[in-house]
């Protein structure tokens, strides 16, 4: 058995693996907790300890932990990708300026807001670094530029962490602008594994209507499969120009009716989110493929298109709320907030709304997978009250 490590794993990341049946085919050790949960964190000591673990493979399933994961990979000679090529997609301007070279049909206009602004309004702002679509807003009146405002603590942090890989730290703070795009929304997911840029499969991406806050996803995606194969080509010029190999990415795209799809951000790290959906209809999880990877192995996984449709839905309310009491996670339903604070204070919001859990069903058609969800959504205790006025 090989010998996997986990960098500050997320509870999805432990429900996942142990679905897989990972468990029982690597020595899986989990180091370190959530990031997004820890006040106080150590960059450079943590990985000092984490040189001496053993490992035939080391992982992380967010922005952060995946740039964690790339530096120890580095230091101690493993598989994956490397902190500089993650720097490069996970720093927008960067990224776009590679997109543009390779992709110039599908890369919308876009500059730093230091240096002017794209287009006339309406367009939207963007933090450099940034996660969860959490800071980014729609500009109608250049006045609006003045509520910009960065995730301190995810930033500062980002930060620390990328001058440990050879970033420079300075490059993380700042907005870019970016022309408005339309369409329908999907992630298209994948790896690259030597020459090799492999597509598993596209997801819709659906929003609460007249909100910028996502309902639901959907797997497999409803877009023909011409359109899916013109994704998975921009994919594979996107991804070896940004010098990525060895690991997970997902690109997230607008489709218009006509004309190309338009890139919106490309991540390198798994869509931990969907591997359930990925799990329920394909019978193999993407993080057995990522495990593989990880190793150095080709997952060897055999594309198509799969009968069924399954569902991440995600619960979420449009106003502030103090949690009283929340309902038992299990294995598919992700409670994301803690009873006895407000949700303002929990780090699960964007900038229109606060998210509760994210639960995952499937059926046979779109239909019978999507009423599933809602109706299971629909039975779910939580308890809300106003915000205590102090």
């Amino acid at each position: 058995m090989r010998d996997i490590l986990v960098l500050s794993p997320q509870e999805r990341d432990l429900v996942a693996i142990r679905a897989a049946g990972l468990e029982d085919r690597y020595r899986v050790r989990y180091e370190g907790s959530d990031l997004d949960q820890l006040e106080m964190f150590e960059p450079e000591s943590f990985l000092e300890h984490a040189e001496s673990l053993p490992a035939d493979g080391v992982i992380g399933t967010k922005d952060l932990s995946a740039l964690l994961a790339a530096i120890l990979a580095e230091r101690r000679g493993l598989p994956g990708p490397t902190p500089h090529s993650l720097l490069a997609l996970q720093h927008k301007p960067t990224s776009r300026d590679v997109q543009r070279l390779v992709a110039p049909e599908s890369t919308p206009k876009f500059c730093l807001l230091e240096d002017g602004i794209p287009c006339d309004p309406p367009f939207f702002a963007k933090p450099v670094v940034g996660r969860l679509s959490q800071n980014a807003y729609r500009i109608d009146d250049l006045s609006e530029l003045s509520k910009l405002h960065e995730a301190d603590r995810y930033t500062n942090r980002y930060a620390e962490i990328a001058s440990i890989a050879g970033g420079d730290p300075a490059k993380v703070h700042g907005f870019i602008g970016e022309e408005l795009l339309s369409g329908d929304e999907v992630t298209l997911e994948g790896y690259v594994h030597g020459d090799s840029v492999v597509t598993i499969g596209v997801t819709d991406s659906v929003k609460y209507n007249g909100t910028f806050s996502f309902e639901r996803f959907e797997y497999p995606s409803a877009q023909p499969e011409e359109r899916q194969a013109e994704l998975s080509s921009i994919a594979a010029r996107i991804l070896p120009a940004l010098g990525f190999e060895g690991g997970f990415f997902n690109v997230e795209f607008f489709v218009p009716e006509d004309g190309p799809a338009q890139i919106i951000e490309v991540n390198g790290r798994i869509a931990s989110q969907f591997a359930p959906l990925v799990q329920a209809l394909h019978g193999r999880s993407t993080y057995d493929a990522l495990f593989e990877l990880a190793c150095g192995d080709d997952p060897k996984w055999e594309t198509g298109i799969p009968d069924g449709v399954a569902v991440s839905y995600v619960m979420r309310v449009f106003e502030d709320a103090f949690v009283e009491a929340v309902p038992d996670p299990d294995d598919n339903l992700e409670v994301l907030v803690r009873p006895g604070l407000p949700l303002s204070s929990q780090g699960t919001n964007d900038a229109q709304s606060y998210r509760l859990a994210i639960l995952y069903e499937s059926g046979a058609t779109r239909d019978d997978a999507v009423a599933s969800a809602r109706e299971r959504a629909a039975g779910l205790n939580f308890r809300l009250a106003p915000v205590p006025v102090r």
